[in-house]
């Protein structure tokens, strides 16, 4: 039996994981469920993970992974004026195991830390995940760099973007600064301002006018490879 806290975080976390590919942060669960301090979180995700309802995934930094779900899961406030997913069914006329595989280009690397050249040549592609959403353009890139760790995003993962030049405050989003500069980072907006915020306590903000900075894409899925 979990409490309403614990049963509010594991909804949150399955929910941004679904959007993102990602689990959130302390920071962000710490203000979807209204806590005062990080502490707090750590013991709800500690009593979730004594009852298997989530376990920590090793050698990645505050990654989690959701094993089960409560029987009767329902919207909490975390969830509230978050977009509600809503697949989109397309007739094609063939048996989902006949359709051709979508290929997302690989467009080069993204800095996750200190800015490097923007987004670069086109070297090859990866097959999209089957629940991608239909009618949308996406492209893919290399992570290099470690300032989004605690998203759980790592050097050397393939991270797809939607190409949008819209994104909301807390959104994973590909930035191009002054027109020269691409880096992967958490958008927040701050009045007139644009900041774009690192998930490593090593990295600073940093904060921009609002024609400084120009969206490129935002994440929506993450791929992981192993050799």
């Amino acid at each position: 039996m979990l409490t309403s806290k614990q049963r509010e975080l594991l909804l949150f976390i399955n929910e941004r994981i679904k959007e993102t590919g990602v689990s959130p942060s302390f920071d962000e669960m710490k203000e979807a469920l209204n806590l005062a301090s990080k502490s707090g979180i750590h013991r709800l995700i500690s009593a979730l993970e004594e009852r298997g309802f989530i376990r920590r995934l090793a050698h990645r930094a505050r990654a989690l992974e959701v094993l089960k779900m409560p029987e009767s899961a329902i919207p909490t406030q975390a969830s509230r004026g978050r977009k509600d997913f809503k697949p989109a069914l397309v007739a094609t006329g063939l048996p989902t195991e006949a359709r051709a595989p979508r290929a997302i280009p690989i467009l080069g690397r993204i800095a996750a830390g200190v800015p490097i050249s923007a987004i670069q040549q086109d070297n090859g592609h990866i097959t999209a995940p089957d629940d991608l959403a239909e009618g949308e353009e996406h492209f893919a890139l290399e992570v290099k760099g470690d300032s989004m760790i605690e998203a759980g995003i790592l050097e050397g993962d393939l991270v797809i973007l939607r190409r949008t030049e819209a994104a909301n405050t807390g959104d994973i989003v590909v930035a191009l600064i002054d027109g020269e500069e691409a880096t992967l980072k958490r958008l927040r907006r701050k009045g007139a301002s644009v900041a774009l915020e690192a998930a490593n306590p090593a990295y600073e903000t940093r904060i921009f006018g609002p024609d400084r900075v120009q969206i490129q894409g935002r994440l929506v899925a993450l791929v992981r490879r192993y050799d």
